[in-house]
């Protein structure tokens, strides 16, 4: 069938499956080092306790046959092989039914490790790059022109991307509609960067033109990704810009850098070289494509009719595989910061003169004097999920008191989640938590302290408890 294929988006083909296998990297890298503390065999949350909640019909996934951290390991750096090899381009050396296998395997790993992540991997990016994965399994390789029915399915979700999310902006906090969410939002979100205080102190006119540039590009250009060329390419390419300038304001995991990965093979790369020489699909993929393209299009009823719903919903996976998602972030805004700021000292017995010092997290905001890093598209887990404790204790009831547990004993797999163990040689007496309010300070602190936060206590999140 001549339709079946279009030559001239091998390049954006190319690039696409180039920057996914990095995303895979990322996301396989994040798990293999992270894994045990978070859910492995002694972690706060361990996987045995995700698997007796689920069954293989809401969950399936090869730790249903088995689970141990050394199984688990091998999986999570398998993960990390198999990415490598497709970013070296092992995918083209091989006939096209093993490259499809190939492809097949990062994503049946990744989904494994999502089933039994729980509240640690309850992120719309898990979703999202899964996916994206499955998709990019029936994309093809160098032997075959890109099929046109997968082409248009990663724009119809590159579509829902940023259309859910565009929506549920405005349909959620009158901030957005009114322009002045990027007031607060450099600030109060879940993990600033290097550059948040400056996006922060820039003048209010400029936040009112990033808000309005946000609603224009979530909301009128994604319709335009399947407009004729060069249109859908030039929407695919305002949309790479403005995820670029959220790559630089703050980290979102791999969340952006995915969707800038999806809008690659929207671009019409044509112009700038001629497509080699490419065999026509075979019949068997052709079957396999048609079918692939009727279930997605089966699925995404329920999260179409989420887009248009006055009850919009964000990240939900409406089948046990995520085959088929919905989208969407930060609804509303938080005016405030507060962090969870965690403490803990050699007292057995707590007196006027004790002396609390105080744990470093990686990304969130502790002392005040350090600037914000970069970690995106790498994920800390933790850190994101300490956010949300200090928005309600609710979200750390299940993992809270475990994670104290572990200082208490000076864990190793948990203090290498941390940037600095003020207990290097034994473990603290009691550890407590207590919340303070952050907000960057303006030139004039920061030229006088040398901080980028200023901090006020609010409240005791928990108090002083020993082993």
């Amino acid at each position: 069938m001549e339709w079946f294929t279009a030559d001239g988006y091998w390049l954006g083909r190319l690039v696409f499956q180039k920057a996914l296998a990095v995303v895979y990297l990322t996301a396989f890298l994040t798990a293999a080092l992270q894994f045990r503390a978070l859910i492995g065999e002694r972690g706060m949350l361990p996987a045995a306790g995700e698997l007796r909640r689920t069954s293989w019909r809401t969950a399936p996934g090869l730790f249903r046959l088995h689970y141990s951290d050394r199984f688990f390991a091998v999986v999570a750096w398998t993960g990390c092989a198999v990415s490598v090899a497709l970013l070296a381009g092992a995918d083209n050396q091989v006939p096209l039914g093993a490259a499809m296998a190939l492809w097949a395997v990062p994503w049946l790993l990744y989904l494994s490790i999502v089933q039994v992540g729980g509240v640690w991997y309850g992120f719309g990016w898990e979703s999202l790059l899964l996916e994206t994965g499955f998709l990019a399994v029936f994309l093809g390789n160098a032997g075959t022109a890109p099929p046109v029915l997968v082409l248009w399915l990663l724009r119809w979700l590159l579509f829902r991307v940023e259309f859910g999310a565009g929506l549920i902006k405005w349909r959620g906090d009158a901030c957005w509609r009114k322009l002045t969410c990027l007031d607060f939002h450099h600030e109060t979100q879940p993990m600033p960067g290097p550059l948040s205080w400056f996006f922060h102190r820039l003048p209010r006119p400029v936040h009112r033109v990033e808000v309005a540039a946000n609603h224009v590009t979530q909301l009128l250009v994604p319709v335009l990704l399947f407009t004729p060329q060069p249109v859908a390419s030039a929407a695919a390419g305002l949309m790479i810009v403005t995820q670029l300038w959220l790559v630089l304001s703050g980290n979102f995991a791999w969340l952006n850098w995915l969707t800038i990965t999806l809008a690659l093979p929207a671009v019409d790369w044509s112009p700038l070289t001629e497509p080699p020489a490419q065999r026509g699909a075979p019949v068997w993929y052709e079957v396999v494509v048609i079918a692939v393209t009727a279930l997605v299009l089966v699925l995404s009823y329920r999260p179409a009719r989420n887009l248009v719903s006055r009850r919009q919903v964000m990240n939900r996976s409406f089948d046990p595989l995520h085959l088929v998602n919905t989208y969407g972030a930060f609804g509303s805004i938080s005016r405030v910061r507060l962090e969870v700021v965690v403490e803990g000292t050699d007292d057995a017995v707590v007196h006027p003169g004790t002396v609390w010092k105080e744990y470093g997290f990686k990304g969130k905001p502790g002392d005040p004097h350090r600037l914000p890093r970069q970690f995106a598209p790498y994920h800390l887990r933790l850190d994101w999920m300490m956010w949300f404790a200090a928005l309600s204790p609710a979200y750390a009831r299940s993992w809270f008191g475990p994670f104290v547990e572990r200082l208490l004993e000076n864990d190793r797999d948990t203090l290498r989640l941390l940037r600095h163990n003020p207990f290097p040689d034994a473990p603290p007496a009691q550890v407590r938590a207590r919340v303070f309010r952050y907000r960057f300070t303006t030139w004039r602190e920061l030229r006088a302290t040398g901080c980028w936060w200023h901090r006020t206590f609010v409240r005791d999140f928990l108090r002083p408890t020993r082993a």
